[in-house]
């Protein structure tokens, strides 16, 4: 056996797992209180949302839930960071070659086709959606410490355009991650049980 997902990145993954569907559902019920990305509230600009998505009952309840999640997912995206730093990084970094194989593999998890021949831990697919998911889930903690400190942060709220600006970036940010979780679940079921063992353990014999 040998070590295909070190414990940063596991201890990393299953924080933002937990956290990502607590802060979607605390975030969904914030949103109720000013349902619209407009200046005002005209009633047909208004998304509604269902309550069975939302989690906190009143916004108080909501911004509660949501803080305090927000604190275990910049803790796992923070572990994340360090093993990027560390060397990580190589793992998902595509080489020249790479980019080209991003298609093929995407036709064999969606479209049935050939399955290309792979020769390392993660094939070109993965590695852009990890890359991704890395850089959408900063922008989405950048965006929410900006709407949590607009005193603070009021330089970087005014840089891109005012508050309603920076409420968008923060949703388009968790429409994002929700987009992604369905592909990655999708492409760690078709890798099998070796690759959802490697991120309990740590350690695979196939991988």
């Amino acid at each position: 056996m040998r070590t295909t997902h070190p414990y940063l990145i596991r201890l990393g993954h299953w924080l933002s797992a937990i956290s990502i569907f607590v802060l979607a559902t605390s975030g969904l019920q914030i949103f109720q209180a000013f349902p619209s990305f407009a200046s005002k509230l005209p009633e047909p600009m208004e998304i509604p949302v269902p309550e069975f998505l939302s989690l906190g009952s009143w916004l108080g309840g909501a911004l509660s839930w949501h803080f305090t999640f927000a604190w275990f997912f910049a803790f796992g995206t923070a572990l994340t960071i360090v093993d990027l730093a560390r060397g990580g990084l190589k793992r998902i970094w595509l080489t020249g070659n790479e980019w080209f194989g991003i298609w093929p593999m995407a036709r064999y998890y969606f479209l049935r086709g050939p399955k290309p021949i792979v020769n390392d831990l993660y094939n070109p697919l993965q590695k852009i959606a990890y890359l991704s998911i890395t850089a959408i889930t900063l922008l989405a903690l950048i965006s929410g410490t900006m709407l949590a400190q607009p005193v603070q942060l009021g330089f970087l709220i005014q840089g891109i355009g005012g508050w309603q600006n920076a409420r968008l970036l923060h949703f388009g940010c968790m429409l994002a991650i929700a987009a992604f979780i369905p592909g990655h679940l999708v492409m760690v079921a078709l890798a099998g049980r070796p690759a959802m063992r490697a991120m309990l353990t740590g350690r695979s014999e196939n991988l």
